[in-house]
């Protein structure tokens, strides 16, 4: 009986180790794609991205507004801290807009001047080949002038020997 029970702690234990969901993340999509294609003809909800907030919109409604008369009430204090809590709010998005656009704009800029370099090296690599092509070009219409001149002087000095002969 005590065998038993070790054998079905040590199989309790074992299929408490394996899990049954997925393991990795591609599991996880790997089982989404499997159920929306049990049932094509169902349609797919897709979440819309959120939109940007705009720092600059007033609000609709103020409440509380305070008045003219002397002293605050108690319950002024909240208001107060929630406008500034909002304004700061405010404040700090319209920075970090900021620096994304400074952030974009300096990236931008990085890949133009990238851009520029790269087209001045493989200019000049053009040009060096093309200097190099023409040379070669000069060198063999050289060499193919010299050779009529060249059969020319064996042919003369061939005349020449049979002459002495």
């Amino acid at each position: 009986m005590t065998r038993s029970k070790m054998g079905s702690d040590s199989d309790s234990e074992a299929s408490s180790s394996q899990r049954k969901g997925p393991r990795t993340p591609y599991d996880v999509q790997r089982s989404k794609l499997e159920k929306l294609m049990k049932n094509p003809e169902k349609p797919v909800n897709i979440p819309v991205p959120r939109k940007e907030k705009d720092p600059n919109k007033a609000p609709e409604f103020v409440y509380n507004v305070m008045g003219s008369s002397a002293g605050a009430g108690s319950g002024e204090f909240h208001v107060y801290r929630q406008i500034r809590r909002k304004e700061y709010a405010r404040q700090k998005i319209m920075e970090e807009k900021k620096s994304k656009e400074d952030l974009n704009e300096e990236y931008h800029a990085k890949v133009e001047e990238n851009q520029r370099e790269a087209e001045e090296r493989t200019a000049k690599k053009r040009a060096k080949r093309q200097k190099k092509k023409d040379k070669k070009k000069k060198n063999k219409k050289q060499k193919t002038q010299e050779q009529p001149k060249q059969d020319e002087k064996k042919e003369s000095s061939d005349d020449s020997e049979s002459e002495k002969e």
